[in-house]
């Protein structure tokens, strides 16, 4: 047991430190500059909270967090869509940087922190979505023994970690301070919107009751609209 414990907070570290580095790597050196308070905000925005759920996840939700450590996707159609969405989060960062350094948008102090507020209130309803969820894999795959989870946020709409992670992600670039960095993430509605169709599909076929699920719960990603 000692022996698991030690391999999973091993395995952690090899995913979060690298992860903090090519995150602040992506920040800072395009804007060439440590003097980059947004950017600072935009790390511990991210990072803190992430830090804090590791340490619960490790403490109390194991089998949760070495799910949540699988990245490799086994659908062709998921790695594509993984790639991408990597490729637009770099690109929304780069360019936010460059603009802190050539100043092309200038984003009001109230506004960059009204922007982390809302990132926050996204990041949250994540983690506590995620938290609901038992089976919420990084990766698209239907678990031995996966039930169908409809209570909570689920019971409002069928995929509330991907609502949550549009809201925190769009207002990534105006947290950094740039408003021309919001281009490219919005492609990420896009990308999330067929990922979830996928991610439907394999469910349909291989998670007993979710046809009867997607009756009950009609919504995908905002009750009442869609």
């Amino acid at each position: 047991m000692k022996q698991s414990k030690q391999s999973l907070e091993k395995r952690v570290l090899t995913v979060v430190l690298p992860a903090v580095i090519f995150v602040a790597a992506f920040v800072f050196i395009p804007a060439w500059t440590l003097d980059y308070w947004q950017g600072w905000l935009f790390l511990l925005t991210l990072f803190i909270p992430m830090f804090c759920v590791m340490f619960y996840m490790i403490k109390f939700q194991r089998k949760l967090l070495e799910k949540r450590l699988m990245v490799k996707e086994k659908r062709e159609e998921q790695a594509f869509i993984q790639i991408l969405n990597t490729l637009i989060f770099v690109a929304a960062m780069i360019i936010a940087g460059l603009d802190h350094r050539f100043g092309w948008t200038i984003v009001p102090v109230w506004a960059v922190i009204a922007a982390d507020i809302v990132m926050l209130a996204g990041y949250v309803f994540f983690i506590r979505t995620m938290l609901y969820n038992e089976y919420a894999s990084r990766i698209i795959v239907v678990q031995k023994g996966q039930k169908v989870i409809d209570t909570g946020p689920y019971a409002v709409i069928r995929h509330p970690m991907y609502s949550a992670g549009i809201l925190m992600y769009l207002f990534i670039p105006m947290v950094l301070g740039s408003f021309w960095g919001m281009v490219p993430l919005l492609f990420i509605p896009i990308t999330l919107i067929f990922r979830l169709l996928d991610e439907e599909k394999a469910l349909i076929k291989g998670l007993k009751g979710y046809k009867r699920y997607m009756k009950k719960v009609r919504y995908r990603l905002v009750p009442w609209v869609w």
